[in-house]
């Protein structure tokens, strides 16, 4: 192989790693499902289990941070407890600015106003 090593194994990048940085640069700080809503509305639908998936390893990779765990009260299906991950962004993030991403919050922000 001419001294080059093929790599193996999938790539690092993921499309929906940076559509997540893309959310998030926008929120500041959410948790899973919040940017799964946000995600589903924005790009092609993917399951919650991806994106938690990607979270996990965004904050492996320092693309995300684990911002904090909270225990909310509230009426669920499964009890009265959930246990709500936010998320921000992490120093390795690079977020591009999304046209498309910044046109929808800027959309849900003037919703909010009125």
């Amino acid at each position: 192989m001419d001294g080059m090593q093929k790599k193996r194994g999938r790539p690092i990048g993921s499309n929906i790693r940076q559509n997540l940085v893309e959310i998030l640069y926008f929120h500041k700080k959410a948790y899973g499902y919040d940017l799964y809503k946000d995600y589903c509305e924005l790009f092609p639908k993917v399951t919650l289990r991806v994106i938690y998936y990607h979270l996990k390893k965004g904050i492996s990779l320092g693309e995300f941070l684990l911002e904090g765990v909270r225990m909310e009260r509230g009426r669920y299906s499964w009890g009265g407890e959930a246990e709500k991950k936010y998320y921000k962004l992490g120093p390795n993030a690079k977020p591009r600015v999304d046209k498309k991403v910044k046109a929808y919050f800027e959309k849900k922000k003037e919703a909010r106003k009125k």
